[in-house]
């Protein structure tokens, strides 16, 4: 984090940021504006401004949030990876709707994201697998993400079982495991202001087409 950045975060922390929304031009898009953003949370020195709080709804009607890490972002979504057996992605299956937080407090800024979800292809998912280190890899075969424990040694036996089945050779992509993609309808920005006059840009993508506008704080 630069001085100058440690001096805006000192004078505005509590109260907001004293810059409004920057003036945009009509043809910029939701993701344009989440890419500098993002780039700008990087640059603020906040830990892990990938971290994104996930939101889900299954048949039951109980919303469930967790942090997840944002992976990669384009034109096509936003994605994140999970093992398939765990309760989110049994969620996603029965409903198929999501809402993603990002919360930069230093910036004073968060940015909300509603959408649907779709999986990644095979490939995708492989080649991010494939870049972890090795231990994450073992570890995904090793967690029986969300199921309940036996023991407290469960966890440590699959990880011996697993790093003695893979040795010398590669670890392959488990079945169960893999990316999920979030396809956008709805972005909204928060910027923090003083006395809590923050400002809330919103693009709502519905219906083929880009509706842009601004909610009371």
């Amino acid at each position: 984090m630069t001085f100058l950045e440690k001096l805006r975060c000192l004078f505005t922390f509590g109260q907001g940021v004293a810059l409004p929304m920057p003036e945009l031009d009509e043809d910029t898009t939701p993701l344009e504006l989440f890419t500098k953003w993002f780039n700008e949370a990087n640059q603020s020195g906040v830990l892990l401004p990938e971290a994104m709080s996930i939101s889900t709804c299954g048949a039951d009607g109980q919303p469930r949030s967790r942090m997840v890490l944002l992976k990669e972002f384009d034109e096509q979504g936003f994605v994140f990876y999970t093992n398939y057996s765990s309760d989110k992605h049994q969620q996603l299956t029965e409903n198929a709707k999501i809402s993603i937080l990002f919360h930069w407090g230093v910036l004073q800024r968060q940015i909300r994201i509603e959408g649907s979800i779709e999986h990644t292809s095979k490939s995708q998912s492989e080649k991010y697998f494939h870049s972890r280190d090795r231990g994450s890899q073992i570890g995904a075969w090793a967690s029986h993400q969300s199921q309940v424990m036996t023991s407290d040694d469960e966890l440590k036996e699959n990880v011996k079982h697993f790093t003695e089945k893979f040795k010398g050779k590669d670890v392959p992509l488990p079945d169960f495991w893999g990316g999920i993609r979030v396809i956008p309808h709805y972005f909204e920005f928060w910027q923090g202001r003083a006395s809590r006059l923050h400002d809330r840009l919103c693009f709502d993508l519905k219906n083929n087409e880009t509706k842009i506008f601004k909610r009371h704080p």
